[in-house]
């Protein structure tokens, strides 16, 4: 028949066993090959942090560049914008002009010899207003 163990011995039994698993972790940590198998670890966390790193990097380059070109076609294509709504107003003013000139010089045949020297005055003046506007708009 086998004796049931008191509190004691069970009390001791426990201690030896923790000190057994305590000794265990300690040989474990000790171990030179789990020195290495923890620094080659670490080397992998490493390079995998160097990685996922160098990724949001070229991700942040490839987004600010996607956002440059961006801007510089909507610059480019603002520019253009702009010189169409200039040469459509020089063509606008040239039209003004002629059509200007054109009733000048009806009402100078209708008006006589004054009226032509007045018709000529008015479409030099206007051609000259239409060059000082086209100067003036470039700068």
């Amino acid at each position: 028949m086998m004796k049931t163990p008191n509190l004691a011995e069970r009390l001791a039994a426990a201690r030896n066993a923790q000190k057994a698993q305590l000794e265990r972790a300690r040989a474990i940590v000790e171990d030179p090959e789990f020195a290495e198998r923890r620094k080659a670890r670490e080397a992998v966390v490493a390079a995998r942090n160097a990685r996922i790193a160098e990724a949001r990097a070229a991700e942040l380059a490839r987004k600010e560049r996607e956002a440059a070109e961006l801007a510089a076609a909507q610059a480019a294509e603002a520019a253009a914008r702009e010189a169409a709504l200039q040469a459509e107003r020089e063509a606008q003013a040239a039209r003004a002009a002629q059509q200007a000139a054109r009733r000048a010089v009806e009402e100078a045949q209708r008006g006589g010899r004054a009226a032509i020297e007045a018709a000529e005055r008015e479409a030099a003046l206007a051609a000259r207003r239409t060059a000082r506007k086209a100067k003036n708009r470039k700068r």
